[in-house]
């Protein structure tokens, strides 16, 4: 069983007074299949958890591991972890202007794979992957999030997981600026994935309406870069009904 496993990392971050100390110890371990919800204030460090494991060289591995199925990811670049089964789906994806969405994900499947695929198949893959998720054909003609809206630029990020075929997916605020029927049809994706690969999932949120869609098998608290509470489902709800106030007033040794 593929499992991802994070062990006291530590990781700064670059800033204009220095290297600035974000994660302070994170213990995680993500197994193949299953989903697990990291849920905190803003500023605690969720998104730095995301950038580093996938290996944004703005964010600096100080101490501590990650691997993959027992094989450490720290020294790989980015494309390196990408072809060992990593998959980001970012907050806010950046715009490639005069790349066209089926030329991106065409590259980016050869470049996983090693080889591209065949063409009548892949054109297949993609046709239903798109309306699956409610995308007109001429999406896939469009430059690479150039003038998408916010549910536009969420359902490319899984239109490439459903492809891509990760072994572990972070998915960092999918739901941020999703109204109701997008959030649908985006959480559908990510389960369709996860029944169709055994996908492990990190979901990064700050709201339990996208984990209402998608169960969590585990819910983390982070507060200033450490994990500061464990727990099943019903932590988020608790969450819902009391925020995240006990764990600041109580400074949460973290």
């Amino acid at each position: 069983m593929p499992t991802l496993e994070i062990r006291d990392l530590h990781v700064s971050v670059e800033t204009k007074e220095g290297p600035k100390p974000i994660l302070r110890g994170v213990d995680l371990t993500i197994n193949s299949g299953e989903t697990h919800a990291i849920m905190g204030p803003n500023g605690s460090g969720k998104s730095t958890l995301a950038y580093s494991l996938a290996g944004h060289p703005k964010y600096e591995i100080t101490s501590g591991t990650v691997t993959l199925d027992g094989e450490d990811i720290v020294a790989m670049s980015a494309d390196e972890r990408a072809r060992a089964g990593l998959f980001l789906a970012m907050q806010y994806p950046v715009e490639v202007p005069g790349v066209s969405v089926s030329n991106f994900l065409r590259t980016a499947k050869t470049a996983i794979d090693g080889e591209a695929p065949a063409l009548r198949t892949w054109i297949k893959d993609v046709n239903g992957a798109m309306e699956r998720l409610r995308m007109d054909a001429s999406f896939a003609e469009r430059s690479v999030n150039e003038g998408f809206s916010g549910g536009e630029k969420k359902r490319h990020e899984i239109l490439q997981m459903e492809l891509l075929r990760p072994q572990f997916a972070i998915l960092d605020e999918t739901d941020s600026g999703l109204d109701v029927d997008a959030l649908r049809i985006v959480s559908e994706g990510v389960n369709r994935a996860k029944e169709s690969t055994d996908v492990g999932v990190l979901l990064i949120t700050h709201y339990t309406r996208i984990l209402r869609y998608i169960q969590p098998d585990f819910v983390h608290v982070f507060v200033d870069g450490r994990i500061a509470e464990e727990g099943g489902p019903e932590l988020a709800e608790r969450l819902e009904n009391e925020g995240y106030d006990r764990f600041l007033t109580s400074g949460a040794s973290a």
